[in-house]
């Protein structure tokens, strides 16, 4: 690509109101937008809602708020503007006639009158079957007397009967198609509104769109649009192709991404924990990995600054939990403690009594979770008193038996609940005063008051953390009933 065609490049982002954000679809806005801005150029939302009986309500909105939360703003679009509007493809249905009809008077498409029943018979019991070009060359008064009498009609693109029809995709290189395999595409149906194949190759020419991103699924539908650009005498844009997503199941088997996956939406995830930001650097790498360069943290900014069309892949990408967590848990661990604070705070209050104190446990929890969503497991020890068994007193390290522990709890039970001062730091040193005063070891002092308050071996912090998350009244609580069980 020449540099002057790089000052003007153009992208989009067209999706279908039909649900949240696929993270197959967010991907495909993601690399979009960054192969615009990586060049300096702009980039588009468009919502393309033809199908109508396929819109859910408020799926707009949640395409423009996961666009808004994710950092992937556009140039153009709704709510935005821009000098080729309107951005919502049932506002321009008006423009798609227009257009279609200019190719039915150039000769590269037609009227079609055939009835459902008609269509219906040229299909087999299992629905497979073409159209058979029935109304191809009509008669221009047959059309015209059809046209006069007000009988439904769809318009079809025209396709050649012979020879190849081919284009270059920046990923896949050429890509070729015999032209007796395509159908003569229906272009606006009967009611008016047109089908995606046609509307979005005329909204992208009018839009001014340079590069067309999208999955590779539609490899072999691009001669189709790529005929409707000859058929106007347009400039075919750049066709950027997109590996597959995959997903792995339990079992390890790989297919494309779904929800038997897991979390199969933008939405899903932030509602299991992610930060978006987690998300949308993961996402960038399924497909695509910066030059010269192993490093696997990126900010958008930076993503703008490295990306580029020849480090995409042509091979399937595997979205891989295990990886996201690791990278959403990194992320976790960089929050500044306000921030931190902000989004674990609520889950605390909801979660968590009166009692307890909250701003420790969640301080405890910064370094520890990979997405919030753990956060209800990680504190039940907290919540509730846990049923446990004896032989958690055992630590080999420490030296610890139950025996031990229990002569360690009614030594030190007079201690902690004589101290004034309840915070860890005065624990800590109080505990550590009478080891030294006891002779006993601090490991088996901390290992036994750990389990008994804890009532669980994994902990997101020592024994007198904890004590501190629970106050005094709850830890000696818990420690009495420690004694009385042993």
């Amino acid at each position: 690509m020449s540099s002057d065609k790089n000052q003007n490049i153009k992208t989009r982002f067209a999706p279908s109101p039909t649900g949240f954000m696929h993270i197959g679809n967010l991907r495909t806005a993601l690399y979009s937008y960054l192969i615009s801005k990586s060049q300096g150029g702009k980039f588009i939302l468009r919502i393309e809602d033809t199908d109508q009986e396929r819109l859910v309500e408020g799926a707009a909105d949640v395409i423009i708020q996961t666009l808004k939360a994710t950092g992937i703003d556009y140039d153009e679009g709704p709510g935005v503007g821009g000098e080729n509007g309107p951005y919502v493809q049932s506002e321009r249905k008006e423009i798609y006639l227009e257009y279609a009809k200019k190719l039915v008077e150039s000769g590269h498409a037609y009227y079609c009158f055939c009835t459902a029943e008609r269509l219906k018979s040229l299909h087999d019991e299992n629905g497979f079957g073409g159209y058979d070009r029935h109304c191809r060359d009509l008669s221009k008064e047959e059309i015209e007397k059809n046209l006069a009498e007000g009988k439904p009609y769809v318009i079809r693109q025209k396709m050649p009967l012979t020879g190849t029809t081919s284009y270059v995709d920046e990923v896949y290189g050429e890509v070729s198609i015999d032209n007796s395999e395509l159908q003569d595409q229906i272009m606006i149906k009967a009611d008016g509104f047109p089908t995606y194949n046609f509307c979005h190759v005329v909204d992208d020419y009018l839009m001014g769109v340079t590069h067309v991103v999208r999955g590779n699924e539609y490899l072999t539908s691009t001669p189709k649009y790529c005929l409707l650009y000859d058929a106007f005498g347009w400039e075919r844009p750049h066709y950027v192709h997109l590996p597959l997503l995959m997903g792995k199941d339990e079992e390890g088997n790989v297919s494309k991404l779904s929800k038997r996956h897991g979390a199969a939406s933008f939405q899903d995830l932030v509602n299991d924990g992610y930060l978006p930001e987690a998300i949308i650097n993961y996402i960038a790498l399924l497909g695509w990995s910066p030059k010269e360069s192993t490093e696997e943290f990126f900010t958008m900014d930076e993503l703008k600054r490295v990306f580029s069309i020849d480090m995409l892949s042509k091979a399937p990408s595997v979205f891989d939990y295990e990886k996201l967590r690791w990278f959403n848990s990194e992320y976790i661990k960089k929050l500044p403690d306000n921030e931190y604070e902000a989004k674990v705070m609520p889950i605390m209050d909801e979660l968590c009594p009166g009692n307890i104190n909250k701003k420790k446990l969640g301080a405890l929890l910064h370094t520890r979770i990979s997405a919030f969503s753990e956060i209800k497991d990680q504190i039940a020890f907290v919540i509730n008193r846990l049923p446990m068994g004896q032989e958690l007193y055992t630590n080999k390290k420490n030296k610890t038996t139950p025996e031990l522990c229990k002569i360690i709890l009614e030594e030190c039970l007079p201690v902690l609940c004589d101290a004034t001062d309840w915070d860890n730091d005065s624990l800590f040193a109080l505990l550590k005063q009478f080891s030294a005063d006891t002779e006993r070891k601090a490991g088996a002092v901390m290992w036994a008051i750990r389990i008994a308050v804890a009532r669980q071996g994994i902990t997101p912090g020592g024994a007198t953390e904890i004590m501190e998350v629970l106050g005094k009244e709850e830890s000696v609580s818990r420690i009495k009933q420690a004694i009385e069980e042993l």
